[in-house]
């Protein structure tokens, strides 16, 4: 694992992309036609798709459900249950995502995409109703749940060429096993999830970090606690740098974002703090006073608080200590 570098950049959403770490693309073509319609259990991981001809159903568990026409885009950051359908009515086949994504990954071998071509649903007698091309990846991150549910749970777009083109050269170079292949996949990946979130419509987006950025006001909070997470921020100064009342920051912060201020703080300076634990090549206080806390202690008990486990646990549960750390835990 490469060593964690310290946040340089004040971009909140590229932040959090690069600390999830999207890797291992798995993509196939999918069509339809005719009665079809498959339920899929809960994934866990990120799928997407880019619809490429026709038209279909889509219903995400707790989502309105919609029609997917060529060239929309659809991103769930950690893929709930979903039916995907044609218009007549048909009893759905479930299929186990779980088991489905492993027996996708071995026919791929880690490198190849499915050379068998694309995966039919419905009468493979007559043309196709519906072409898609999609697939899942997944996030290195130890905090990746905590920080997908900053996402929203279903992303929707329409009419973006770029997303429909970047699906399409992902699902070009897993097939290939060309130098770089790996570097190249999780570049075009992490481009994929950034285009994806940015076009989100401001007045679609869910309470969240996207809804929070296309908010001038706290968009400006945002920038300061990713762009330094050093500093002994308080609620009242945060109020200060959005230019704001206090009460009026807090309100509208916890209303757009979906997290109070210092909740939010806390939980990204803990994301940070487990991918510097995880890197396992600094002593644990400077992770602490990388994440604005005075003395190590003080930083154990709150990791311990947030996370459940001191932060000795968590890296020996990695496997990764460097030596100034593991002499410090040794002592204590």
């Amino acid at each position: 694992m490469s060593p964690a570098k310290p946040v340089t950049t004040s971009d909140p959403l590229a932040q959090v992309i690069a600390l999830l770490r999207p890797r291992a693309v798995f993509s196939k073509g999918i069509s339809g036609a005719g009665r079809w319609a498959v339920r899929y259990t809960a994934f866990g991981q990120p799928g997407f798709c880019a619809v490429t001809e026709g038209s279909c159903r889509l219903a995400v568990d707790g989502e309105t459900p919609v029609v997917l026409e060529a060239g929309d885009f659809v991103l769930l950051p950690a893929t709930p249950a979903f039916t995907m359908s044609g218009f007549e009515p048909a009893p759905p086949v479930l299929i186990d995502s779980g088991q489905a994504a492993r027996q996708q990954a071995d026919q791929q071998g880690g490198q190849k995409a499915d050379a068998q071509g694309e995966v039919r649903y419905g009468r493979r007698d007559r043309p196709a109703d519906v072409r898609q091309f999609g697939g899942y990846f997944t996030f290195a991150s130890p905090d990746a749940a905590l920080l997908v549910s900053l996402l929203p749970r279903m992303i929707h777009i329409r009419g973006v060429q770029r997303l429909e083109d970047l699906v399409r050269m992902l699902g070009e170079e897993a097939a290939q096993e060309k130098a770089g292949r790996s570097l190249i996949l999780a570049r075009l990946v992490e481009i994929l999830l950034i285009e994806a979130l940015r076009s989100v419509p401001a007045e679609a987006a869910q309470p969240g970090l996207l809804r929070g950025l296309a908010d001038a006001r706290i968009a400006v909070a945002l920038r300061h606690m990713h762009g330094d997470t050093q500093r002994a921020w308080t609620v009242e100064g945060l109020a200060q740098a959005a230019g704001m009342s206090r009460s009026t920051f807090f309100e509208r912060f916890a209303r757009i974002v979906g997290m109070r201020p210092m909740a939010y703080l806390q939980t990204w300076r803990m994301a940070v703090a487990k991918d510097l634990l995880s890197a396992g090549t600094l002593p644990l206080d400077e992770v602490a006073q990388r994440v604005g806390y005075a003395s190590a202690s003080t930083f154990s008990t709150a990791f311990s608080r947030h996370v459940g486990m001191p932060p000795g646990r968590y890296m020996r549960r990695t496997g990764i200590a460097s030596p100034a750390t593991a002499e410090y835990f040794a002592g204590h």
